[in-house]
């Protein structure tokens, strides 16, 4: 890995002690200002933990809180270093965070076990701390040439060693219809169809847009279709509503789950309880994961299922399907371009006839090679 010297160096310090109080009041203003520049709430919640984590580190690396002043790049270097591992020369792995410090995040829950963190995890965390920079108008650590830098060659460095960045399987068609078989379950199985139909047949809807659904914001439109609205999401925090449809299964779904436990009013998708017995309360982001892993253990899947897996599933079978790009994210709301495209190309060539060339190759050639014409100078003398 590339050496990265960077001047103005703050001084590390020894392991401070962690204040929880203090740990709380930084996350929880830092956090603030995503609130104050309009960020969804849901975002907001999942970035929270991110700051949280800065908050202790810097504390306990530093021992300086994240405060009103913008972090220098040497901060976010050190971050990299500390929770990135390396390859040695010995075969080994190393990262920098002290044994003392990393026993403290964890004691304090703060880090669920000791050791570097994953290579997408230590992006979200540099990628929550450049968009709270940005917000306060401060320049970013995070878009240092020496910071990227390194953030490459570290990439490269596990690469080579064999370690891939992690993506959550995608749920295209085949493995969608195994976990709805599973949904034979009473209320809950019921509950528990509509929520994936709508959520991948939607347009691969984020797990906090389907948490989010209130009861007003379906309507009917015809035997066959639905509708539902979308208000604040991750990319979109204009409020301004927009409809997606539901057609064939997924509109079924939902009209089943809605006459088996009825509304008026309300979360679209609420808890239920032993009994079939419908809560009030809408499900959590993190129970759409659950419901995801759970139909995917029952159905008996191999894979890294998670909610996201509803999400790249939709964009990886419309790709697989044929389905023009721009219709694809008409759907699914992405920005980028660049996102979707990953895994649309996989479904793409998933029905490429460049994947089967082989194939075909031995399809023609079926019973044998064709016989080549014989003439006067293949003959020759004897």
């Amino acid at each position: 890995m590339a050496v990265i010297n960077i001047t103005d160096q703050l001084p590390l310090v020894d392991e401070t002690p962690l204040d929880p109080h203090s740990l709380t009041i930084n996350a929880q203003e830092a956090a603030a200002a995503f609130f104050a520049a309009g960020t969804a709430a849901n975002t907001v919640r999942s970035y929270r933990s991110a700051l949280t984590y800065w908050s202790a580190w810097l504390q306990l690396r530093y021992g300086r809180a994240l405060g009103d002043a913008p972090l220098p790049t040497t901060v976010a270097v050190q971050f990299v270093l500390d929770h990135l591992a390396r390859p040695l020369a010995d075969d080994s792995w190393a990262h920098l965070l002290p044994p003392s410090i990393d026993a403290a995040l964890v004691a304090a829950r703060i880090k669920a076990k000791p050791g570097p963190l994953a290579f997408n995890t230590v992006s979200h965390r540099l990628a929550v701390l450049g968009k709270w920079h940005r917000i306060n108008e401060w320049d970013s650590p995070t878009e240092a040439a020496a910071l990227k830098t390194l953030l490459h060659e570290a990439r490269k460095a596990q690469s080579r060693q064999g370690v891939s960045v992690r993506k959550k399987t995608a749920m295209v068609l085949e493995p969608l219809q195994a976990l709805l078989a599973t949904c034979t379950d009473g209320l809950r199985g019921v509950r528990d169809r509509a929520l994936l139909l709508l959520a991948w047949s939607g347009g691969g809807r984020r797990r906090s847009e389907v948490v989010s659904l209130q009861v007003d914001d379906v309507r009917q439109l015809d035997a066959d279709t639905w509708l539902y609205a979308l208000g604040v999401t991750k990319t979109d925090t204009g409020g301004v509503r927009r409809e997606k449809p539901l057609r064939g299964p997924a509109a079924a779904a939902l009209a089943a789950w809605l006459a088996a436990a009825p509304a008026d009013s309300g979360p679209l998708f609420r808890r239920m309880y032993k009994g079939n017995r419908v809560a009030t309360t809408p499900l959590s982001a993190d129970q759409v994961a659950r419901i995801v892993q759970r139909r995917a253990k029952l159905a008996g899947l191999e894979g890294d299922w998670a909610a996201h897996s509803l999400r790249s599933g939709f964009v990886t079978e419309a790709g697989r399907q044929g389905v023009p790009l721009g219709e694809v994210m008409a759907m699914t709301e992405h920005r980028s371009v660049t996102t979707v495209m990953g895994y649309f190309q996989a479904g793409s060539l998933l029905s490429s006839r460049a994947t089967s060339l082989l194939v075909d190759s031995e399809a023609l050639t079926q019973g044998g090679p064709p016989k080549a014409e014989t003439t006067e100078t293949d003959l020759g003398e004897e």
